[in-house]
């Protein structure tokens, strides 16, 4: 049966990386419509809107969007698009999985890691208070029911997945009030997956450990601002940003997103890597449930970039978008 989605084409190289992934995905066969909006700073110079009314109608019908990069202007009434739409829809659970490539060289191989990263509160809130002049406050917000779910999540997917080990991220030795409860709360959640290995580690000794053997982890979870920071991190492990997707969970909407930003230095140039975008697309097909049509854009990517021949200028190559693109749809 075909489903609807949404598609918001964003700002800088979004269109273009848009375009192509929706080319792969038709090329391979995905029962799919779409409804596409254009977003962002572009579409608020030309109509005074960051989203259109009939963009959000859209996603709220559909519940499940493909998001390109989106700009936001400054001071233009948003902290940040990605974030006002994560609470907008309540879409708690980023999940960014980094996977080595070998085509790909980076010192670290074999990288295998999905980072679990909570989406709606710790400094994210957004609250800060000027106290004086010389003086700010920030609030850190971490509740027992945001921290449930996303832990819970993280232990599932490992139960799901086959995967052994399921690490908290924390600073609870300093937080210990917020980022303690966070902790206790994994310790009494991971009593419900005797099979999966459970640890913890604070997070400035994370950062030092995946430089040094990224091998060791496997499924991370962690507050909100942990994760933003660990995922970029892992996409340098495993070859930058624009190898790096995600998905944005709710109980009702799904977003799925690239990581990397916009990149307006190289719109238009004909040269912008899909690869993230289109990774993400894959999952969220699997999460429609078109598990073949994903597993066989997988393969493609992977066969492409193991060739190497037609990759892009960020991962080593020489190839347009479109050259990348035609070659992708050529192995389906």
């Amino acid at each position: 049966m075909r489903q609807t989605i949404t598609v918001f084409k964003g700002d800088g190289i979004g269109p273009e990386i848009t375009d192509a992934v929706i080319r792969v995905m038709d090329a391979a066969g995905a029962e799919l419509d779409y409804e596409i909006y254009n977003v962002g700073e572009a579409e608020y110079e030309a109509h005074g809107e960051l989203i259109p009314k009939a963009a959000f109608e859209s996603m709220e019908r559909n519940k499940v969007l493909l998001k390109s990069p989106i700009t936001t202007p400054v001071g233009k009434g948003f902290r940040s698009l990605n974030v006002f739409l994560r609470k907008k829809y309540d879409l708690y659970a980023n999940i960014r999985p980094a996977r080595s490539n070998h085509a790909v060289k980076t010192p670290f191989q074999d990288v295998d890691i999905v980072i679990f990263r909570e989406n709606t509160e710790d400094l994210y809130v957004g609250v800060e208070e000027k106290i004086d002049e010389n003086t700010v406050h920030a609030t850190k917000l971490i509740t027992r029911r945001a921290s449930e779910r996303i832990i819970r999540d993280a232990f599932e997917y490992a139960r799901a997945h086959g995967r052994k080990k399921v690490t908290c991220v924390h600073k609870a030795n300093i937080l210990k009030i917020s980022d303690g409860l966070f902790r206790d709360i994994f310790y009494e959640i991971r009593e419900a997956y005797p099979e999966i290995a459970a640890d913890d580690k604070i997070v400035d000794n994370v950062c030092m450990q995946m430089v040094m053997n990224p091998q060791q982890f496997d499924v991370m979870v962690m507050p909100n601002l942990y994760g933003d920071m660990l995922s970029d991190l892992a996409s340098g492990l495993i070859g930058g940003l624009g190898l790096l997707p995600s998905s944005n969970l709710g109980e009702e909407f799904a977003m799925f997103e690239a990581v990397h930003g916009s990149a307006p230095d190289i719109a238009g140039k004909g040269i912008a890597n899909p690869t993230a975008l289109l990774w993400s697309a894959c999952m969220m097909l699997e999460h429609l449930g078109q598990m073949e049509c994903a597993a066989k854009i997988r393969r493609s990517v992977d066969t492409v970039l193991e060739e190497g021949a037609f990759n892009t200028p960020d991962i080593g190559g020489n190839a347009t978008t479109a050259e990348y693109v035609e070659e992708i749809i050529k192995r389906l």
